[in-house]
């Protein structure tokens, strides 16, 4: 469903991200960790459209993101880690103009916005302007929206930032629940807890590189270390890897 195929970043003389392809199928969550500035937001932006690669190519359902993106975001939703809202819409009225702009309108629409209020504890707010929600409110507003179109791709960036415990037990389960029932779910984060809980796949990126991809059982494996996936992630990630080393593909 996402394929990256050897794909540069560059900013000017900087190198972002190295040679990166990685393939991620229908129906699979897998979460992409790496510490801060090793490139995880600029291959979500390029996933998104954000950005063009500098060479290679990102497809999505097949679609070339570049060449081809309006079927590209069609069947994708993006939850950013800081996400712009229309402050001075109501929560019933962003939901409402999310779903027009993927062409919902009507009874369907007016079913789906009040499930997804309901759903993310919304309800007795949908009227409140977004400037007055809390940071945790405005996060599981953004979620609602991002499902209102029964995306077959989420691509997520930190999904738990300013969530309670309640409400990061509820986007667990149902980020889980979408990928059982086959929508692609890429999810980049720093909580490692969340990742082994929900992953079925990880890659750890570290300065620009995928160093590892594979299951948990398959990364303690391979890296000889077991227990916590945070050990794991700090012997992958301690020193910049060499030039030459591609990543680990766990089949």
């Amino acid at each position: 469903m996402i394929q990256i195929e050897h794909v540069f970043k560059k900013f000017g003389d900087k190198e972002v991200i190295h040679d990166l392809s990685l393939h991620v199928p229908k129906g699979e969550l897998f979460a992409y960790l790496g510490p801060n500035g090793a490139g995880k937001t600029t291959t979500i932006k390029m996933l998104t459209g954000l950005l063009k690669p500098t060479t290679g190519r990102v497809l999505v359902k097949g679609h070339d993101v570049e060449k081809e993106p309006l079927p590209a975001k069609k069947v994708i939703s993006y939850v950013p880690d800081l996400p712009y809202l229309y402050e001075k819409l109501t929560a019933e009225e962003f939901l409402r103009f999310i779903g027009n702009l993927y062409g919902a309108n009507g009874k369907v629409l007016e079913e789906k916005i009040g499930h997804f209020l309901t759903m993310f504890d919304l309800e007795e707010f949908s009227s409140f302007l977004i400037e007055d929600l809390s940071h945790g409110m405005r996060q599981r507003l953004v979620f609602g929206a991002a499902l209102l179109h029964d995306p077959e791709v989420m691509i997520i960036d930190e999904p738990m930032v300013g969530l309670d415990p309640r409400s990061a037990r509820l986007v667990k389960d149902v980020l889980r629940e979408r990928a059982d029932n086959g929508t692609t779910v890429f999810m980049s984060t720093h909580s490692l807890s969340v990742a082994e809980e929900l992953a079925d796949r990880i890659g750890i990126l570290n300065h620009g590189r995928l160093v590892i991809v594979g299951t948990f059982h398959e990364l303690k494996e391979t890296s000889g270390r077991g227990g916590r996936l945070e050990d794991i992630f700090l012997q992958l990630t301690a020193e910049k890897p060499e030039p030459d080393v591609g990543a680990r593909q766990v089949e």
